[in-house]
């Protein structure tokens, strides 16, 4: 059999200096490029071969640039964005009750929705972001726009034990719940997990429905958990156990967890944790910003947990900045452990990559640069002052890159982000629409 000397046609060819594909760990593959055909990557290669083997449709040449897998924000609320620097420097109920909660009661609905999470996909996209795990009310809303602007996205189904916007009672959270997941089980981009708020306000009846769904439509459970000492021992006070017990009493302890904040952890509950497959979402600013404590990496990462980046929401970080919050969660994981050593900049950069893949079960999908994965990729411009010299890429990637160093962005092959310019997003109405949100919200503040 001869072969063919013929080249491919292929849709997309980027030449990088660097290539950092995430599987295998720590591997950077100099003056390679990446071949993509119909949204999938079908080669990654040397550049030189690239240019032979492949006849493009389009060839993006970026020789200063790493190209890395686009970054997965495993935990936020991106409605949230429109109240950005609200209540800021309060603990986490009185922050939660006595402001968030309050306003958000004045102004959620469709309108609310849509315009934060477009907010926060021109955000998200001008720093890397390509995936995100979305926790917030109307989900059939932020589903419809994260799909008409090509977005990869998990959309929570919420569930709450009082009444909200979206739900009035227990019955009609699942309903609703169903009715959303029925709608978009087979997109290509947006899917649905449930999403519990916490232990403390959702009941063993709602949790248990809970885990049945799950286990009957293999889709993953999103719950913050174990997020400050109060909960702990509020948990103890009103179920006598820690609600990591309570979640495994009803079954929840297994691989479909995506367990949020978590800085509540004896050592036990970590090997609970590693042995199950549990997920964790960690988001060292939030955590820090509102005092809850310190989830301990080092640790669960030598019991061989799981461990994905998220940033939560904008009212309580306050920025959706995936570079800032990898940087945030390999230092403050080594002084957590007393180890210059933990949590290194390779897992660190798995962390928001594959490890956020693996946790919302996209792993097969995206999350590192291998061929048949979905073309979600990132440029990072590392020729500028704050990026040199160039020792070692992955290492100046966590430790000395900043979001506005992103040059271009690709979701399943298709442009988002070229030249620092969004494609098919208009900055000054996304910029004007944010100040009228600034306007209306304020005035409810002083109402």
């Amino acid at each position: 059999m001869t072969h063919d000397p013929r080249p491919e046609a292929c849709d997309l060819l980027i030449e990088a200096g660097w290539v950092v594909p995430v599987e295998p760990h720590g591997v950077v593959l100099e003056d390679h490029a990446v071949a993509v055909r119909n949204g999938v990557i079908v080669a990654l290669l040397p550049s030189r071969e690239a240019r032979t083997r492949f006849i493009a449709a389009e060839t993006v040449s970026r020789p200063d640039a790493a190209l890395i897998p686009g970054l997965v924000n495993a935990h936020t609320h991106n409605p949230m964005t429109l109240l950005r620097g609200v209540a800021d420097d309060l603990p986490l109920m009185e922050w939660l009750q006595g402001h968030i909660w309050p306003v958000e009661g004045a102004v959620i609905g469709p309108e609310f929705v849509a315009d934060g999470v477009a907010l926060a996909i021109a955000e998200m996209l001008r720093g890397g972001t390509t995936c995100a795990n979305e926790n917030y009310f109307f989900p059939d809303v932020q589903a419809a726009v994260y799909k008409r602007h090509g977005f990869r996205a998990r959309v929570g189904l919420p569930v709450i034990d009082f009444p909200t916007a979206w739900a009035k009672s227990s019955d009609e959270y699942f309903d609703r719940a169903g009715e959303v997941h029925d709608q978009w089980r087979d997109d290509a981009l947006v899917s649905t997990t449930f999403a519990p708020h916490a232990p403390y306000t959702v009941s063993d009846a709602n949790f248990e429905r809970i885990r049945m769904l799950s286990d009957q439509l293999d889709v993953p459970v999103h719950l913050h958990t174990h997020e400050t000492a109060q909960e702990v021992s509020e948990s103890h006070e009103k179920h006598g156990q820690r609600p990591l017990a309570r979640l495994d009493r009803l079954g929840l302890i297994n691989d479909r967890l995506i367990a949020v904040h978590m800085t509540q952890l004896t050592d036990a509950e970590i090997e609970l944790c590693a042995q199950r497959g549990v997920s964790i979402a960690h988001c060292p600013e939030s955590n820090l910003k509102l005092a809850s404590g310190f989830c301990p990496i080092g640790k669960l990462q030598k019991a061989g947990v799981n461990i994905a980046i998220g940033t939560d929401g904008c009212a309580s970080n306050n920025d959706l900045d995936m570079f800032g919050e990898t940087r945030t969660a390999a230092l403050l994981a080594k002084a957590v452990a007393s180890d210059a050593s933990a949590f290194d900049a390779a897992s660190a950069l798995h962390a928001a990559t594959l490890g956020g893949a693996r946790a919302l079960g996209f792993e097969s999908q995206v999350g590192s640069i291998e061929a048949g994965k979905q073309a979600d990729l990132v440029c990072v411009d590392l020729n500028q002052i704050e990026t040199q010299p160039l020792h070692h890429v992955i290492s100046q990637l966590i430790y000395a890159t900043g979001r506005q160093q992103v040059s271009d962005v690709w979701i399943a092959g298709q442009a988002k982000l070229r030249g620092r310019v969004l494609v098919d997003l208009d900055e000054q109405a996304l910029v004007a629409n944010a100040k009228q949100w600034r306007t209306r919200i304020a005035a409810i503040r002083l109402s």
